[in-house]
């Protein structure tokens, strides 16, 4: 069975009050997006490309979207199997490489920190790490994107 889900966003240049663009170098590149019943986000372009350093840019929204989701699914696979997880923490990157004027991200690395409780056996610490594989596979962000997505998972029981 097929569903859909709509999600929807406006995206306004807020750098339009700063001014028009009448050289690559004398404009803003600060936008906001807005999702209905949400915050605003601010964000600009990579300092790279004369942004705002201090908000967020496309390419960390990219990333950021791509570790939210591996985690949502790999804490969705843990809780339907009863592996209680007690923390996840996940130190992601990814790289954009230039090309003749234009960019594109090569790949991602994730690289998750899952602590599950002190008192699941050795069967349940092999599955918990076997099932970063699967919630790969299930992301639905990761199987959008036309680069690879990998990830070098740790897992281990939290101290009692």
């Amino acid at each position: 069975m097929t569903r859909e889900h709509p999600y929807k966003a406006t995206l306004r240049w807020s750098g339009a009050n700063a001014g028009p663009t009448r050289s690559y170098a004398g404009y803003s590149r600060e936008y906001v997006v807005e999702i209905a019943g949400k915050a605003p986000l601010r964000g600009s372009a990579d300092p790279f490309f004369r942004g705002d350093g201090s908000l967020h840019n496309p390419e960390d929204l990219l990333l950021a979207a791509l570790s939210g989701c591996h985690m949502l699914s790999y804490l969705a696979l843990c809780g339907r199997e009863g592996i209680p997880v007690v923390s996840y923490t996940d130190d992601s990157s990814a790289t954009l490489v230039e090309e003749q004027g234009s960019g594109r991200v090569t790949g991602a690395l994730l690289r998750p920190v899952v602590l599950i409780d002190a008192a699941c056996d050795d069967a349940q610490l092999a599955r918990a790490l076997d099932l970063h594989d699967a919630a790969r596979a299930q992301c639905f962000i990761a199987n959008s994107v036309d680069f690879p997505v990998e990830h070098e998972p740790a897992v281990s029981r939290a101290v009692p």
